[in-house]
């Protein structure tokens, strides 16, 4: 990012209605502007293991290895494909990390987790993703799916077995095709895109699109895009809503450009000077 521009965050979880504990895992660190979501599986005391051990090494991992880059001084036209192949080196490691515990604790055995994440640097994100947790965009009012689920379901879809309305209520929605700690070697797909000031980004766990339509979720965010943190929550609240029956869990960012928004600032003391 430049110094004219900005990252707002927010982010909220939760267990949901039907579940007791809450298998999600986030995680934001501010200094990198690198948000952090995995939705672990495997059951009671092995998918929340899962899934904070994916985003503790993950983050850490990245931290410690972009504090080399940087001290490298590398040009900026090649910092984006080194901080690709920093992003893919610490998910390929959290995931052999995942799958040798599993491996070695009978209690943990069969346990995995998704991954989701965006690292925002030089106007542009990286995004990086694997299993069936979402990001979405919205810029410009158009609100789009940057992600592409690696699920059972998913792939029925694209090969034309089922509709998309069938999809919506199929049995096979939690059944992915990727997750770390499943496997000793996972498949991560890497995405690069532009930043603009403005931009609304949304990750999110399975637990909110499956319970909330696309459509009402772009609803929510375009309406409380002014306030993340009223943004997350009520979209954690229209999960559980409308049945809750995931761990549901958020992490929002904003893209803001201080030099608007000191002039937003101001028009909005103006007018409310205006009363007096």
């Amino acid at each position: 990012m430049t110094t004219s521009s900005r990252l707002e965050v927010a982010s909220a979880t939760d267990p949901g209605v039907v579940r007791s504990f809450n298998e999600d895992s986030i995680s934001i660190d501010s200094d990198l502007q690198l948000l952090v979501l995995a939705d672990g599986m495997g059951g009671y005391k092995a998918g929340d293991v899962a899934s904070a051990m994916a985003t503790g090494l993950i983050v850490d991992d990245i931290k410690r290895k972009l504090g080399v880059v940087k001290s490298q001084a590398i040009p900026k036209s090649e910092q984006s494909s080194v901080e690709s192949e920093v992003i893919k080196a610490a998910i390929e490691k959290a995931n052999r990390a995942i799958y040798k515990t599993a491996e070695a604790n009978n209690k943990y055995h069969g346990m995995g987790t998704t991954v989701v994440l965006a690292l925002f640097h030089n106007n542009r994100v990286t995004i990086a993703h694997a299993g069936d947790s979402r990001l979405y965009r919205l810029r410009h009012g158009r609100f789009d799916l940057l992600t592409h689920d690696h699920s059972l379901l998913q792939e029925q879809v694209e090969l034309g077995l089922i509709s998309s309305e069938e999809a919506k209520v199929s049995h096979n929605r939690n059944l992915v095709t990727r997750a770390l700690g499943v496997e000793p070697e996972i498949k991560v797909d890497l995405i690069e895109k532009n930043v603009l000031p403005g931009d609304v980004y949304l990750l999110c766990s399975d637990g909110l699109n499956d319970m909330v339509d696309d459509t009402d979720i772009e609803l929510a965010v375009s309406e409380l895009q002014s306030n993340l943190a009223l943004a997350a929550t009520q979209l954690i609240q229209m999960a559980n809503d409308n049945g809750g029956h995931d761990n549901v869990s958020v992490l929002m960012a904003k893209v803001v450009n201080d030099i608007e928004e000191e002039r937003s600032l101001s028009d909005r003391l103006f007018g409310w000077l205006k009363k007096f």
